[in-house]
């Protein structure tokens, strides 16, 4: 790829080397024309349908801007419903949000029935061209032409009057090709880090059920498993840090929230790594590992091993427990560790627990890796959108 000359109009940023002259802009309506689907919902889904279809929801759960491969069947005769043409992008017609509306997908195949509240474009254009530059570098301009406030909608009135700037069919090809190459890396990135995880799960409830195990130094196998509470195997410590109180990002320490990292701050609370868990509001019962020197929110808190427990160990073991029958509160949920105490469960000795955290952990770290290689495909893809298109 090259570099553009900055100083010539309706050219991208980057650019293949065998291309060169502007992009000709246009209105969308002048290059496309517009329909809408026909009505499937939800209860027309059949697993044992004959034709496969499409809904408006599922392009903001289940499709990107490829649609190769179609999730949904169903069995109402196709002369009563609209079908795709290859290459058709569609975009829904109605949303809960302006930025979510503006979301497209290019069908690769025909025949594909296409439900209602979902905008139809044919256009000369290459569709899956299309699909990428209406959703990222339009997406913006698509949302301000939508209307409405609880229910938003997007008519093919609005959509007509879409500027582009289209480069030649060989160019569009040429940027497609590239897209959907990054695309199967990283779907097939993020198929390696289910699988990995899927082993590490599989591998985790074997040893907790010691269908796997592990020998001592000697050769031996370990003790018989003890019955404990979890209250005789950790504590917990509460935290009174509000977010509203936080000075943003001064310092060099770091405070966790629900999601994670939080911000940076000027002071710590726990000088070893420790297990914090979130007892208040959505994700509650998510447990993470913190670093040494760290803080938590006031909606976490923090569990610590006691003698002859093992920090690792003891984060599988709350992960494999069902916070869930634990939660109260319906607007607000919350769990509290007085609750969930006197869950029992079965611990190994602490030689034991720590070969069986050093074999996970040492999974954990190849997963991480695995995700590290992820974001930078969704970075290089992030690059590519934000300069192959005009």
């Amino acid at each position: 790829m090259k570099e553009s000359n900055r100083d010539i109009v309706n050219v991208p940023n980057l650019r293949f080397p065998e291309f060169d002259g502007k992009w000709m802009e246009k209105r969308l309506g002048s290059i496309a024309t517009f329909s809408k689907g026909k009505g499937i919902s939800k209860s027309d889904i059949a697993s044992d349908g004959i034709l496969e279809c499409i809904r408006y929801g599922q392009l903001y759960t289940d499709y990107s801007e490829v649609i190769n491969k179609i999730i949904s069947k169903t069995n109402i005769d196709k002369d009563n419903l609209v079908l795709s043409r290859a290459g058709d992008v569609i975009i829904p017609a109605s949303g809960e949000t302006q930025i979510d509306i503006a979301t497209a997908s290019c069908v690769i195949n025909s025949g594909i029935a296409l439900g209602s509240d979902l905008n139809i474009i044919k256009t000369i254009m290459n569709g899956v061209f299309l699909s990428y530059y209406l959703n990222y570098t339009k997406k913006l301009d698509i949302a301000k032409l939508s209307q409405g406030i609880s229910v938003v909608h997007l008519y093919a009135s609005q959509l007509k009057t879409l500027k582009l700037n289209v480069p030649i069919q060989k160019e569009q090809k040429k940027i497609t090709s590239f897209l959907v190459l990054i695309d199967k890396r990283i779907s097939t990135q993020i198929k390696i880090i289910e699988h990995q995880e899927s082993l590490k799960e599989g591998l985790t409830q074997k040893m907790f059920s010691q269908k796997i195990l592990f020998k001592n130094k000697y050769g031996n196998d370990f003790k018989v498993l003890e019955y404990k509470q979890l209250k005789d195997i950790c504590e917990k410590r509460s935290s009174n840090i509000s977010a509203n109180s936080l000075k943003r990002n001064v310092g060099n320490y770091k405070i966790y929230g629900a999601n994670g990292y939080f911000q940076d701050v000027n002071f710590y609370q726990e000088d070893r790594e420790y297990i914090s868990i979130v007892k208040d509001g959505a994700g509650v019962g998510r447990t993470l590992l913190c670093e040494a020197k760290t803080s938590v929110l006031g909606t976490l808190d923090k569990i610590k091993p006691k003698k002859n427990t093992n920090l690792y160990f003891l984060f599988l073991l709350l992960n494999s427990i069902k916070f869930k029958k634990y939660i109260v509160g319906s607007t607000i949920p919350h769990i509290y560790f007085k609750d969930y105490q006197n869950e029992r469960i079965k611990l190994p000795c602490l030689e034991e627990q720590a070969k069986i955290a050093d074999f996970l952990s040492a999974i954990d770290k190849k997963l991480e890796k695995e995700k590290q290689i992820l974001e930078q495909y969704k970075q290089q893809k992030k690059y590519l959108l934000q300069n192959l298109f005009i």
